[in-house]
């Protein structure tokens, strides 16, 4: 919101210092103290609230040495971290980023887990909490969700893949007065592994057997 709001008045009134909210590297200044403030500041108070209420960790019965001890902890305090994170994004970020989108719509659903578990711990009295199944289907609907549709049909989520024709390369590097030649960005299909040398990996490839041009098209 202050993204856009300071933009505005860059624009339009050539306000001083908007420009500054422009620069991704000073927004994620600003959020990163503004989550420490936030976390520092509110989360103290929320486990006191949180305390007050009740709302405590039920132990099951285990016949382990030092379990009693976590009996009464506060729970749902991962509402401090959404708040540090959602916040700040918010606040500073460009939300029509599909990779904002992304953030915004994973810690949502991931709390929203969280929450249902700690809910029925609590208010239902249920030891187990949300049953494993329903942890799993859910985080398996979000990747779903993010991995299989978002990634692969939005055009906005795209790759640019270093040009190996060391004539073509040169006349990028020259232009761009990079050391690496890349082409346009394109929609692709394909990710990379870290810690491995030949670490492109084509999701596709996966499902290459249903059709074998399906990687067509997407990179």
């Amino acid at each position: 919101m202050l993204y856009y709001l300071f933009k505005y008045l860059e624009e339009q009134f050539q306000f001083p210092g908007a420009s500054l909210f422009g620069f991704i590297t000073f927004r994620a200044a600003i959020a990163f103290l503004l989550s420490l403030g936030i976390s520092t500041v509110y989360g103290k108070r929320i486990i006191k609230f949180l305390q007050r209420q009740q709302v405590g960790e039920t132990v099951r019965d285990l016949g382990l040495e030092g379990q009693s001890e976590k009996a009464g902890t506060p729970t749902m305090g991962g509402v401090i971290i959404i708040m540090a994170t959602l916040i700040p994004v918010f606040l500073l970020s460009q939300l029509d980023n599909i990779y904002v989108v992304l953030l915004i719509v994973t810690t949502i659903w991931m709390g929203l887990i969280g929450f249902t578990d700690d809910y029925i711990k609590v208010f239902k009295k249920d030891k187990d909490g949300l049953k494993g199944k329903f942890k799993v289907l859910g985080q398996v609907g979000l990747g779903a969700i993010v991995g299989g549709a978002t990634m692969f049909f939005h055009p906005g989520i795209t790759i640019k893949e270093e040009v190996t024709d060391p004539i073509v390369a040169q006349e990028i590097m020259e232009r761009t007065e990079l050391p690496v030649a890349f082409g346009e960005a394109i929609q692709s299909t394909k990710t990379t592994i870290p810690f491995l040398k030949n670490n492109e990996f084509e999701y596709t490839s996966l499902i290459d057997w249903i059709d074998p041009t399906l990687h067509l098209g997407h990179g």
